[in-house]
């Protein structure tokens, strides 16, 4: 007998444990508050480990498309430009861990998940549908979901007419929760805190290299390192586009869930005057070079969530979290897109054994969640650690640049993050 699994959110998470879940044998219903499929311009890095699962699910042609594939990574001094460290990526990369290192816009990984959960018979993507709650029997879970309502033209009188959004009650055999930061499935299943604000802040802009000065054109990943802040900046876009992300400590605007924010980029070029001139240069380049689509720079406040102490903050019952709504994590490992990757993957390879009938839904849930959690939890404890080395100070600061140049690619490889991969399904 088919199994049903309920989706909430259509996200990179969303849309990775839809594919991977139908691709299981199990229907797929997913619900998404939005109008619209899309993710906003950011971009993301993809280490071996993820472009594996990508490959795995027949997506790196798609993948090839829409990516770059760089070369090295090359960590530099903020202050003084010189270079602390360099780790080959390409060839290396594909040698070392049977696949490359890939960097692609955020909207053209989400399209190309989109792409194929929409080629798939046994998934239906629902639009328009917030999450209410749910309810889980031990039978079955029910799913409740709001339509949210449409603006509608106005009246003669100027007036709009009052929406209906009734509440429906969809049964389904287990629920995913993949709806990001502010989860309600995971407020519903935990009953936690809201996320912690971490007092970073991250500055991101992507704009055509043909726009910039070909002095500050890049094919490589760099990151410059100084004083509460750091810098990195990698191609997109098959090379064409390049992603800027600067995040600096500084104050956090009130209303941490509207997100997504025009930048005062003043305020970035005043966290930046310090450094070396060179990086100045591509700050003011890019401020300066603000494209038709919107503002030169968008500012997230950063929030994250202590490092997961155990599977039950994972999956309870018939019910599962994935991606941000379990562990929501700082960037500095570049990981947060592709531990929801490996999160899917790994609820695929779980849900695919449903048929064994010793196994029970609960039971597949439970593996899913003691096969990822202390993963997720390291990922989260090295970002962390990560963020206080990114933006030492004093003693520690000299400390990094000596061990850089000491050991250099030794500390910038990480064969336990990136060896490690789930099973494809």
């Amino acid at each position: 007998m088919t199994r049903q699994a309920l989706i909430a959110g259509g996200g990179i998470g969303g849309l990775a444990a839809a594919l991977s879940a139908s691709r299981a044998g199990w229907d797929v219903r997913l619900y998404e508050r939005a109008p619209v499929f899309s993710e906003v311009g950011a971009g993301v890095q993809l280490g071996p480990n993820v472009v594996r699962l990508l490959r795995g699910w027949g997506l790196q042609d798609a993948l090839a498309r829409v990516a770059a594939f760089p070369e090295r990574l090359q960590v530099r001094d903020a202050l003084s430009g010189r270079e602390l460290g360099v780790l080959p990526l390409g060839e290396r990369a594909l040698q070392k861990y049977g696949a490359h290192y890939a960097t692609i816009h955020r909207a053209d990984l989400h399209a190309l998940l989109l792409e194929a959960v929409q080629a798939r018979a046994n998934v239906w993507l629902n639009l328009n549908s917030a999450v209410a709650g749910y309810a889980d029997s031990g039978r079955e879970v029910t799913l409740q979901v709001k339509t949210v309502a449409v603006a509608r033209p106005e009246d003669a009188t100027g007036a709009q007419p009052a929406l209906l959004a009734p509440l429906l009650k969809v049964e389904g055999d287990a629920l995913i929760g993949a709806d990001g930061l502010w989860s309600r499935i995971r407020q519903q299943m935990l009953g936690d805190a809201p996320p912690r604000v971490t007092g970073h802040l991250a500055y991101r802009a992507m704009l055509p290299q043909t726009s910039l000065p070909a002095r500050l054109r890049s094919r490589q990943v760099t990151v410059w390192l100084g004083p509460k802040l750091h810098v990195v900046h990698y191609p997109v876009r098959g090379g064409e586009w390049l992603n800027v992300v600067a995040i600096v400590q500084g104050k956090v605007a009130d209303n941490l869930q509207s997100w997504d924010h025009n930048a005062n980029a003043a305020d970035l070029q005043e966290a930046i005057r310090p450094t070396t001139a060179l990086l100045r240069d591509l700050i003011q380049a890019v401020t300066d070079g603000g494209h038709r689509d919107g503002p030169s720079w968008r500012l997230w406040p950063l929030c994250d969530r202590p490092p997961m102490t155990s599977a039950r903050q994972h999956a309870q019952g018939r019910v599962a979290l994935l991606g941000d709504a379990a562990h929501p994590m700082r960037p500095y490992l570049a990981q947060g897109a592709g531990m929801a990757i490996e999160d899917a993957a790994e609820l695929g390879a779980a849900l695919a054994q449903a048929l064994d009938p010793a196994l029970d839904v609960q039971t597949l849930l439970q593996r899913y969640a003691l096969n990822r959690w202390q993963r997720n939890a390291r990922v989260q404890a090295g970002a962390m650690r990560n963020g206080r080395v990114f933006h030492a100070e004093g003693p520690l600061r000299w400390a990094r640049d000596a061990s850089m140049k000491l050991l250099g690619e030794r500390l910038l490889d990480m064969p336990w993050l990136y060896g490690a991969v789930p099973r494809v399904v």
